[in-house]
Order: C-alpha cells, then sequence, then structure tokens
C-alpha cells in the first residue's frame, strides 16, 4: 500500500472509532487507538497499517495475541479485517507498548481524533509525532513482558483445559471463528512472549 493511501484509510479508522461513542453502552468499550511501524516510520510502500485498540477490559481478559471476549462486533464495526490493517489489543489498564509494539502514537482517543497527528503524518512531518508517542523504556518492557507471560501461560493452560468441553466449545464457536482459533491465539501468544523473554 502507498503510504499516502496508508494516511487515508488511517483518517477512515480514525472517523470509524469516533463513530464507536454512538454504540449504546453503559461505558466506551473502545477507549484509544494507537499506530505504530513503517507508517509512524514513513516507509513507503508499507504491508500494512500497524495499530493498536485499547479496550475498556481487564488485563487479564486481553491477553496478548488473543482475540478478546466482545471484540468480534469492532472487528466488523471497523472494518479490520478488510486488508491493509494489523491490529492488536491493549487494556486500557496496562502500557500500550511492549515488546512489540514500539513507540506507538495515538490517533484517536475519547476526546476525539488526533487531528495534529493525523495532519502531521499527511504532510510527513515525523517530528511532530514526539510529543504523542508513548513509549517505556527497556526495563520496563521486560517486566511487561513477564507479566503477559505470566498472563498468556495462565489463559493458554485455561483454552487446552477446556477445548474439548462440550460447552465450551459451543461458546467458542461463531461469527467464523471456532475453538481452533482461540487454541491457536493462545499458543502464539504464549510463544511469542516466551521468544521476546529469551532475546
Amino acid at each position: 500500500m502507498r503510504y499516502v493511501r496508508a494516511v487515508e484509510r488511517l483518517r477512515m479508522l480514525a472517523e470509524a472509532c469516533e463513530q464507536t461513542r454512538r454504540v449504546p453502552m453503559d461505558e466506551p468499550f473502545l477507549r484509544g487507538a494507537y499506530v505504530f511501524g513503517d507508517l509512524t516510520a514513513g516507509a513507503d510502500p508499507i504491508e500494512a497499517i500497524e495499530v493498536v485498540l485499547q479496550l475498556n477490559l481487564p488485563p487479564q481478559e486481553v491477553t496478548w495475541e488473543t482475540q478478546p471476549p466482545g471484540t468480534a462486533w469492532l472487528v466488523d464495526f471497523l472494518r479490520l479485517d478488510k486488508g491493509g490493517i494489523a491490529y492488536w489489543w491493549r487494556s486500557h489498564l496496562d502500557p500500550v507498548a511492549n515488546h512489540r509494539i514500539r513507540e506507538p502514537v495515538r490517533f484517536w482517543s475519547l476526546d476525539g481524533i488526533e487531528e495534529g497527528v493525523l495532519e502531521a503524518l499527511r504532510e510527513r512531518r515525523f517530528e511532530a509525532l514526539g510529543g504523542a508517542v508513548t513509549g517505556i523504556g527497556e526495563r520496563e518492557r521486560a517486566a511487561r513482558t513477564e507479566e503477559d507471560l505470566e498472563r498468556a501461560l495462565a489463559h493458554l493452560r485455561a483454552v487446552h483445559g477446556q477445548y474439548w468441553d462440550r460447552r465450551w466449545r459451543r461458546e467458542h464457536r461463531g461469527l467464523g471463528r471456532y475453538p481452533e482459533h482461540h487454541l491457536w491465539e493462545a499458543v502464539q501468544g504464549y510463544l511469542d512472549l516466551l521468544d521476546a523473554r529469551d532475546e
């Protein structure tokens, strides 16, 4: 995807994020949206826009590289599965940055679209993004990886333990997803974090 098209697509995503505030809920489910990677580095072309979506869920329900409960509608609403976007979920109670997500830049929050960020990206003024970058130091990144790894192992064990339970399988099937997806994601997330810790 060309850089200019990627920035346009990011604006469309920001506008869709803004629309989620109109979904009737007690509290907003989506709390923030960040971009990182090739787009913020100015690569052209880019393979995919890399984004992080912050959810109003506790950390134990947002296990690394898994599809948290209640996000299927959000994937559809934001058109995340239409190609061109690689996305990750984070709890709003956790730092956004981790071993994979480096120097994320917020482009949407409950306060609205970050017009300055989108304009800076459009004009390729990457130095202007500095104030919007959310990063963590190496020591904090290592601690975060350990915490995420513990959660990922607990999640993997839970999925493995319930995998053949008929009720669990029935509850984890639908909208194009099957129990196998949940098991694969649990394994993938755990192994990714294990590799990050060992590096």
